[in-house]
């Protein structure tokens, strides 16, 4: 049997800190006048207790986790954890539903960014900056994830980061925790300086410290029901951009560029793919408005740029309605919100490296096919490609489809139409936010799904973030076996 006490000890560990997380909502409620510092200092209070009582009934049995622990530390950090998130939510003035809760904690911590709550623009300002502070401890969670947590599980290709990321590693600082640790000291400085140029454009401090951290962790949680529509500003709109941009490449990649090797970016196979995607949807979305939809050259720009990437991104922000530009739009949108950022990011999806993988793949069979005899190597930054890595990539991708087709029709049997039961699905595993169609649009929210379809989602989100494999390995009788 798997020994449980490491992953109880660093899963206490977690929940403690979750608990201190609530301190500063806390604070600003009581600051404000509103009654639910008081909601927020008992589930503190709460929550401490818990993961205290983790920690000290399993203190001494080390914090060396082998792989099976592993597997296992990952998957019940994520689904613990918004149950606890859930309860200053779920108690607060805004009389939600434990259900509601859990389903707005689990899409906060997994960077999803959606939502079951309506009248954000009157809700209390601890609520708001929780919501914003849960993003932004799941964005920085799993960029430190998947530096030192799943190359080393070989979840989905992942892998083919290990050697890299270790390497990286040995000629900066010797251990990957310090690794991590100026990873997060990059977050936090983008954090802020995000909150800066928010504020030079022109938006609140308040708004601007919420959105900011929103942003960088790609995970799309405003402060009002209509999200960027409200400030309706092209210098907002841009700055989000750029950092929507930012929070979906490698932090291990900005690390080197500050330890003096600048090319390090644009070296990279993934993150150049990613740029080139990024200008081509944003032209080709521009165009598409000018021409098709009489839109001028500024609004086509600021609008459709700016929506496509934060679904492309998975970070959920509208500025508008897009829903209403047509059947090409939706299913660019659609299409869009499965590919995801760059591995190594706070964003979610695909990813961007496996449809690299799996296109270089593809050509090196297509070109065997037509030389039976000749030597063709798929490579990726430089190196060939395993051949274990070609089969995870693969996997991944048909496992992503045939649950997605699951969780949609999971949904639909709840009763919703396909537009809504779709949607709701992809928007749930690739961790983008708002789906499409009246209901769970960008115009709209989840709080008119039944609890079962939020609990349905809910599983999706955490599937969807954690790869996949991390989650579903703990379904397997031989996992648990000795």
């Amino acid at each position: 049997m798997i020994d449980l006490r490491p992953v109880l000890y660093t899963l206490g560990s977690l929940i403690v800190l979750l608990a201190v997380g609530m301190i500063l909502p806390m604070i600003v409620d009581l600051i404000a006048g509103n009654p639910d510092w008081q909601t927020f200092a008992i589930a503190m209070c709460l929550t401490a207790m818990m993961g205290g009582m983790l920690m000290l009934s399993t203190r001494g049995s080390g914090d060396n986790l082998n792989l099976r622990q592993a597997f296992l530390l990952t998957t019940s950090a994520w689904a613990v954890l918004p149950a606890f998130a859930a309860m200053p939510i779920s108690f607060s003035e805004l009389d939600l539903s434990f259900t509601d809760g859990y389903f707005e904690a689990m899409s906060g911590l997994t960077t999803t960014g959606s939502t079951v709550i309506t009248g954000l623009d009157y809700a209390p300002p601890g609520i708001l900056l929780w919501r914003g502070l849960l993003q932004w401890f799941g964005g920085i969670g799993i960029v430190v994830m998947a530096v030192a947590v799943l190359p080393m599980l070989q979840v989905g290709g992942m892998q083919v980061f290990k050697v890299e990321s270790f390497e990286t590693v040995e000629k900066i600082l010797p251990r990957a925790a310090q690794i991590s640790g100026l990873i997060s000291g990059i977050y936090v400085a983008f954090t802020a300086l995000c909150m800066f140029c928010y504020m030079l454009a022109g938006m609140g401090s308040f708004d601007a410290l919420v959105h900011s951290m929103t942003t960088i962790a790609t995970g799309g949680f405003s402060n009002s029901d209509s999200s960027f529509g409200k400030y309706d500003h092209f210098g907002t709109d841009l700055v989000c951009l750029i950092f929507m941009v930012v929070g979906s490449m490698p932090f291990i990649l900005f690390l080197q560029v500050l330890r003096g090797r600048p090319l390090a970016l644009w070296r990279d196979e993934q993150t150049r793919g990613f740029l080139s995607l990024v200008l081509f949807l944003c032209v080709s979305v521009t165009l598409w408005l000018m021409i098709f939809k009489s839109f001028t050259f500024e609004e086509a720009f600021r609008y459709g740029s700016f929506n496509i990437i934060s679904v492309l991104t998975g970070t959920g922000f509208a500025s508008t309605d897009y829903g209403q530009w047509g059947a090409f739009s939706i299913t660019l949108f659609f299409i869009a919100m499965f590919i995801g950022g760059c591995a190594g990011s706070t964003s979610c999806g695909i990813k961007i490296f496996r449809f690299q993988v799996l296109f270089k793949s593809m050509r090196s069979w297509m070109e065997r096919m037509i030389q039976p005899n000749g030597v063709f190597i798929a490579r990726y930054n430089g190196r060939p490609i395993p051949e274990d890595v070609r089969a995870s990539v693969m996997s991944f991708m048909t496992l992503f489809l045939c649950i997605f087709l699951l969780l949609s029709f999971g949904i639909a049997l709840t009763g919703e139409d396909w537009i809504t039961s779709l949607s709701s699905a992809g928007t749930a595993i690739a961790n983008v936010g708002p789906g499409l169609g009246d209901k769970v649009g960008p115009a709209g929210n989840f709080s008119g799904l039944t609890d079962v379809a939020k609990w349905i989602m809910s599983f999706g989100m955490l599937i969807g973030r954690l790869e996949l494999f991390s989650v579903l390995v703990l379904f397997s009788p031989r996992f648990w076996r000795a």
